[in-house]
C-alpha cells in the first residue's frame, strides 16, 4: 500500500472516531496532524517526541477531550477513545498505550513507528 493510501485511510478513520466520540458526547479538539522535520527535531531534543515521529508522514493526530470547559490530560477520559480507535484498523494505535504514555495520540503504526 502506497504512503498516500495509508493516509487516506488513516483521515478516514479519524474522521470516523471523531464522529463517534460526538455521538458518545465527548469533545475533542484535533491537532498536528502534519509536523515537519524540524519541529519533530525540536520535541525530540525536548523529549516532547521522537524524531521519526508518524507525524511527520500524516499518520498521527492529536485529540484533546475538552471537559468541563477545559482540556483534560487524565489517562482515563481517553480510554474509550483509545480502545474503540484500537478496533478500528490494524494498524491503529493509542498513546495511551506507550510506555511515555501519550494518551492525545492516535495514529497508525508505519515502518515500525508508532
Amino acid at each position: 500500500m502506497s504512503l498516500n493510501a495509508k493516509q487516506a485511510r488513516f483521515t478516514l478513520k479519524i474522521a470516523e472516531l471523531i464522529i463517534w466520540a460526538n455521538k458518545q458526547g465527548i469533545q475533542v479538539i484535533g491537532s498536528e496532524l502534519y509536523r515537519t522535520r524540524e519541529q519533530a527535531a525540536l520535541y525530540a531534543a525536548q523529549n516532547k517526541g521522537i524524531l521519526s515521529s508518524v507525524h511527520t508522514k500524516r499518520l498521527a493526530l492529536d485529540l484533546y477531550i475538552f471537559k468541563g470547559g477545559t482540556i483534560t490530560w487524565d489517562t482515563d477520559d481517553y480510554r474509550p477513545l483509545g480502545e474503540k480507535w484500537r478496533k478500528m484498523d490494524t494498524e491503529a494505535r493509542w498513546g495511551g498505550d506507550f510506555k511515555n504514555r501519550d494518551c492525545v495520540h492516535f495514529s497508525f503504526e508505519h515502518k515500525g513507528i508508532k
